[in-house]
């Protein structure tokens, strides 16, 4: 039999147990993978922040030059720009000179702009790491009085009338602040009620906090960087704070970022960036580090659920590069963005190459929220066959992915973006982009079970939930060679005997309106390294292909996100008692149940809940029926349809 996984012997694998939440694909809407054009370009450094201030767009980073168009001359124009969002034009009137770079901008209250970063004088005049400015002049707000005299600013949050301050810094406005603060966003003065401090660095190194996202409720502040200490409690590199009333640090931590990756000497520590879902109930950090995995989340984009508490708290679900750097993530209309120098997602099973089920995504991606699997948007970190001289395709970050009103923006180290020149920076349009609608089985529990009897013809068997009615037998010439088929909306997939393929099976989709089953194709050419043919019974449910297979006893599933048809790499055994799962043989959700045949030739059925501790009790199980006339409920080639 042909091995379901292909894993290097040298790689330690991730192993799956079901997760207690189980997020349920949504209604989302992605960008368009074809950049704007009319963006301008920046060279040397990259970009590191965004915001927009009325019709400007303003741009920070460590540049030192800007120029409007590929063929334009480059004009010195040092760390921070603006340029007008609808058409491209950069501003002649906000011209700032900043002696260092600018890490982050956050479009502030009275309309202003608030700068951090990494200089000390602003305009010629000493305004240390953090500034407001005017954003129609670049003149300084001299009433705003907000400083990090103490050291660098990398990262900015507002919710409200509170500005959070993240950074190399211990104080802040004077004030004793170990890489937190919060301010008056109005007048920059200080909030004494925020004490949090984040202290001690991993590896004998100076700590820091590198990245800070505030939940759309207000409610949680998510903290990563370079710390081991939160308030002198243990919090590894990622810790929450209750926003509620006085800020306070919750009882959450998890020790997935305590050990070291690849080289604990470059990569001191490995979150990167954190993000929080719009209904604020969970967020999602990306890393950088190397090798490292499972026993550490290296080089990975996790989830992680916000009302969760205590320690030793693991991911909803991880999604690995396999061994490449995630540098920065954006949440917008329910899509997951995120941007780095990976090649791949979904790629737990090989190191610095494509594993078994690595999904090709060079640099820049989006995932759902439910699972983490990529969906079908693919532009790639990459020029064009004419790319201006001394330009670069590919480079080491992508440090910022921010979502404005007309789409997602993005500031890279290099100068290709969806096969085109963007140096330095460039966006995504929301116009030209689509919506991604979940599919599911169907609802109903009044329908027709279907179940294969020979080669290209099906029964048709009436059933209402808890009984079967008198077969029909439906010649289905399209549906030969078949093994487990699931039932999703339109459309059935199934396990399809072919000739010629690696494993000498592969899922295939077929569209089924009830009468005759459409000719088949691939589902995805990124399963190729599945064997189908070994599944015994399959289903599909929000997001997850459950299924059991030849030669063992568990009720399995793996990630499969419907926009790609792309399978997850990794395997998750549910918790379940009292079914023998190897002598299933067939299965289909209906209701909140499994319906499923086995080898003694008898349909059954059996309740369902994957976020229950025990998913499957077998002591609730009922027959529905024995075989009957032309129908022996003992083949894998079963489905439910309404139809």
């Amino acid at each position: 039999m042909v091995a379901l996984v292909t894993v290097a012997a040298v790689l330690a694998v991730p192993t799956g147990t079901s997760a207690a939440v189980v997020p349920a694909p949504e209604p989302a809407t992605l960008v368009s993978a074809n950049p704007a054009d009319a963006t301008p370009h920046a060279r040397d450094g990259e970009t590191r922040a965004f915001a927009q201030v009325g019709s400007m767009v303003y741009v920070g980073g460590s540049f030192t030059q800007i120029r409007q168009t590929a063929s334009a001359a480059w004009t010195t124009q040092r760390y921070l720009f603006a340029y007008d969002r609808a058409t491209g034009t950069i501003s002649t009137a906000f011209l700032p000179v900043l002696d260092g770079a600018v890490n982050t901008l956050v479009a502030g209250p009275g309309g202003t702009l608030i700068v951090g970063g990494a200089f000390k004088t602003v305009n010629g005049v000493s305004r240390k790491n953090l500034v407001a400015l005017d954003p129609a002049t670049g003149a300084i707000v001299d009433s705003w009085v907000g400083r990090s005299d103490g050291g660098t600013v990398r990262d900015l949050a507002l919710y409200g009338n509170h500005l959070y301050v993240a950074g190399a810094f211990n104080w802040l406005n004077g004030t004793a602040h170990a890489g937190l603060g919060r301010l008056n966003a109005t007048t920059g003065a200080i909030d004494p009620t925020f004490n949090v401090n984040a202290t001690v660095g991993r590896h004998d190194t100076t700590s820091y906090v590198w990245t800070i996202d505030v939940a759309p409720d207000g409610a949680t502040l998510a903290v990563g960087g370079n710390f081991m200490y939160v308030n002198d409690l243990p919090r590894n590199q990622m810790a929450l704070v209750d926003l509620s009333g006085t800020p306070t640090l919750l009882d959450w931590s998890t020790e997935k970022f305590v050990p070291p990756c690849a080289s604990p000497a470059t990569f001191v520590h490995y979150v990167q960036d954190v993000k929080f879902g719009a209904d604020s109930s969970w967020f999602v950090v990306g890393t950088n580090g190397g090798a490292g995995w499972p026993a550490a989340y290296c080089d990975a984009l996790v989830r992680f659920e916000t009302a969760a508490r205590g320690a030793g708290q693991l991911g909803t679900w991880v999604d690995y590069t396999g061994n490449d750097t995630i540098t920065s993530v954006e949440v917008a209309d329910n899509v997951i963005y995120l941007g780095g120098h990976f090649r791949w997602l979904n790629n737990p099973n090989a190191s610095d190459r494509a594993g078994a089920g690595a999904i090709d995504r060079l640099g820049i991606a989006a995932v759902t929220p439910a699972t983490g699997m990529p969906v079908n948007w693919n532009p790639r970190r990459s020029g064009s066959a004419s790319m201006p001289a001394g330009t670069s395709n590919w480079g080491s970050s992508v440090p910022v992915l921010w979502r404005g009103s007309d789409g997602l923006y993005f500031g890279h180290n290099s100068d290709g973006m969806g096969n085109e020149y963007h140096g330095r920076l460039g966006m995504f349009p929301l116009a030209g982009g689509r919506t991604i609608t979940p599919k599911n089985p169907p609802t109903a529990t009044t329908g027709n079970l279907y179940v294969g009897t020979g080669p290209g013809e099906l029964a048709k068997v009436p059933f209402d939930g808890t009984a079967v009615g008198a077969p029909t037998t439906v010649s289905q010439p399209n549906y030969t060679a078949a093994g487990a088929t699931w039932r999703v909306a339109d459309r059935i997939y199934w396990s399809h005997a072919v000739a010629g393929t690696p494993t000498g099976s592969r899922i295939d989709i077929s569209m089924f309106n009830g009468g005759a089953i459409g000719v088949p194709w691939e589902a995805s050419g990124y399963n190729d390294w599945f064997n189908p043919a070994a599944m015994t019974g399959a289903f599909y449910l929000d997001g997850r292909l459950y299924y059991t297979r030849t030669g063992a006893s568990g009720l399995y599933y793996r990630y499969f996100e419907i926009d790609g048809n792309y399978l997850g790499a990794t395997e998750f055994t549910l918790p379940t008692t009292g079914v023998t799962w190897s002598t299933v043989r067939g299965m289909a959700w209906v209701g909140g149940r499994i319906v499923y045949g086995g080898t003694d030739g008898t349909l059954r059925s059996v309740p369902f809940d994957p976020t229950a501790a025990t998913a499957v009790d077998g002591a609730a199980a009922t027959v529905i029926s024995p075989a009957i006339a032309g129908v022996t409920w003992s083949t894998p080639s079963t489905f439910f349809s309404v139809q």
